[in-house]
């Protein structure tokens, strides 16, 4: 195993899963607010919201990864505001790698809680308003905890989704050694170095793993909570 894990890997598996965690709960909160706005609510423009939610799923990364650039870089409108009056930089650094990989996996976790509401029993909410619960208590006693299956889905896939961003990452934040360079970035160095096959080699092996756990992961997590939900 120490064989396995060397430094280079070591580094780069510390960063990506605190780039995966951090953009996971940066755009959970969202996520969920955004599925029940376009599942419930209607309003002008709610198509092109939706479309616009969805747009990372079709688009290039490397666009995605552009546009944040264009948007949050040093001479950017946001970018620009927030170093000026908050003192924050987030092109090229560690925040802006967990930034780029919110943006690409939001609309797996946007997908995952839309169809857990699509499958909801509103009936137990029309039930709670007649016992006189206001809206935020039905949100919070009743939607919230049949939501449960379709968050954790889509939070699970998005970490996992997110450990294997490259393009936006690379775009945005750069490939900057113990600062931006996740798990595919090293991969990518690696393959660019005439030595670096036995490295990539283990990289591959890794990004494999990490992966297929995280759907396992995600899967067993919803059946536990469907299960859990069922008997009470």
């Amino acid at each position: 195993m120490d064989a396995f894990l060397t430094p280079e890997v070591t580094q780069a598996l510390r960063l990506s899963l605190a780039v995966a965690l951090r953009s996971v709960l940066f755009s959970l909160p969202l996520a969920v607010s955004a599925a029940l706005l376009l599942s419930r609510a209607r309003f002008p423009g709610r198509t092109l919201l939706d479309a616009l939610v969805h747009l990372p799923l079709v688009l290039p990364p490397v666009a995605v990864g552009y546009v944040l650039l264009l948007l949050f870089g040093a001479r950017g409108p946001l970018g620009g505001w927030l170093a000026q009056h908050l003192g924050v930089h987030l092109a090229f650094t560690t925040a802006g790698a967990a930034l780029a990989t919110a943006v690409m996996t939001f609309p797996l976790m946007v997908r995952a809680v839309r169809v857990s509401l699509e499958h909801l029993d509103t009936g137990l909410e029309q039930a709670a308003r007649t016992l006189g619960a206001g809206p935020l208590d039905r949100f919070f006693t009743v939607t919230l905890p049949l939501l449960a299956p379709g968050i954790l889905a889509g939070a699970v896939t998005a970490f996992a989704a997110g450990l294997g961003e490259f393009g936006a990452v690379i775009t945005f934040a750069s490939n900057i050694p113990g600062v931006t360079r996740t798990l595919p970035l090293a991969l990518y160095t690696a393959m660019q170095s005439p030595q670096g096959d036995a490295l990539a080699l283990r990289l591959a092996i890794l990004s494999l793993a990490l992966g297929l756990a995280g759907l396992l992961l995600a899967e067993l997590l919803v059946r536990a909570v469907r299960r859990r939900l069922g008997r009470a």
